[in-house]
């Protein structure tokens, strides 16, 4: 594992992170030689698919064919 002191890392930060999105291997950045963090590359995730992600979270009270107030109340019946 590469190690990189943390005025190095701040200075170049992004070029740090290109090069451990390539490469896949971490680095340490330390401070006064003791470690601070660890850059790691991302975990492959697949793809996620939204359409049907919500399928059997929802859930049905009452009665969803009927109106949901009386003929009476309505203006435009009248």
């Amino acid at each position: 594992m590469e190690e990189i002191a943390i005025s190095k890392f701040k200075a170049t930060c992004l070029a740090v992170l290109e090069q451990v999105r390539k490469t896949g291997k971490p680095v340490l950045v330390t401070r006064f030689g003791e470690p601070v963090a660890e850059v790691i590359p991302p975990q492959a995730s697949k793809p996620k698919k939204w359409a049907g992600s919500l399928a059997a979270t929802g859930k049905i009270i009452g009665d969803i064919v009927s109106p949901a107030s009386d003929e009476d109340d309505w203006d435009a019946l009248r």
